[in-house]
């Protein structure tokens, strides 16, 4: 899988529609939802309209997607992404604990990678209940990003990824952010709370692997992240926590180059998919 998702750039898996989305993904999707024409599919999380794309291409005739995330210019490249391929799709700014909709509105919803970045997941998946049709279908899909399994074979590694750990948490405090580490695997027991009845949870490894050292461009988008974060905190914390990352993760780099050959970095992370159906 792809090599952006790495634990040195993000304690989450945020880019996971953009690095891990491809063609047997959307068959799933496909399969669970039971798109039939006429259906009204909504996708909670719509990011840059990917899934409207790759849904698409399936050329299930008639059914009406609609998509909707909390940031308006991800909308704006929605409609833009889905416009250039000739698909009418509908797109709105909404927050998930709130939908903007009537009950019952759709036929299934599906929300991948989003629900690790909101405080509040049992309003979302209430709001998942309530706007989706009895009988019909629920798809979510998230990691547990408490249990990310990264192995690298230099010490300083080791210590970069404990720095990292500390970076993100000073900049998810100065953003005033709290996020769901473990909610991948708590996702059916939140369905069944809310009305959405389990019936199906399936695994996707999402991992990468380095034999020797990272190309320059692994090590540049890693400082990167931690520019563009400390710029987007703008806090004294986050600074300072991203200096002591940066040494680390220098030296992490200085390392792996001597190494050679005999360097290798191992990342893995599970997602987990619940497949629920509306009671």
């Amino acid at each position: 899988m792809s090599a952006e998702i790495d634990a040195f750039t993000s304690p989450t898996l945020k880019h996971l529609r953009e690095s891990w989305w491809d063609d047997d993904f959307t068959e799933f999707l496909a399969e669970t939802l039971r798109p039939r024409p006429g259906n009204r599919i909504l996708d909670v999380g719509c990011g840059e309209g990917l899934a409207e794309v790759s849904i698409g291409r399936l050329q299930i005739s008639q059914i009406r997607l609609v998509g909707i995330d909390l940031v308006p210019s991800k909308v704006a490249d929605a409609r833009r992404e889905t416009a250039a391929h000739n698909q009418r799709v509908a797109f709105a700014a909404a927050d998930a604990r709130q939908l903007p909709f009537i009950d019952s509105a759709f036929d299934s919803l599906y929300c991948v990678a989003v629900l690790q970045h909101i405080g509040d997941v049992q309003a979302a998946v209430k709001e998942f209940a309530r706007v989706t049709a009895k009988n019909g279908r629920v798809v979510a899909v998230e990691p547990d990003n408490s249990r990310r399994y990264v192995f690298t074979s230099v010490p300083s590694g080791q210590r970069a990824l404990e720095q990292s750990v500390v970076f993100f948490d000073a900049v998810t405090t100065s953003r005033g952010q709290k996020s769901e580490t473990e909610i991948g695997p708590r996702l059916p027991g939140l369905f069944a709370h809310h009305g959405i009845e389990p019936i199906d949870v399936r695994l996707f490894p999402v991992s990468h692997a380095w034999l020797g050292p990272p190309p320059a461009a692994v090590w540049a988008a890693r400082r990167k992240s931690i520019d563009d974060a400390v710029t987007e905190a703008g806090s004294d914390l986050a600074r300072a926590a991203g200096a002591e990352y940066l040494a680390a993760l220098t030296a992490y780099e200085a390392d792996a180059a001597q190494a050679g050959s005999t360097f290798v970095e191992i990342q893995n992370t599970m997602l987990f998919a619940t497949v629920g159906q509306r009671a």
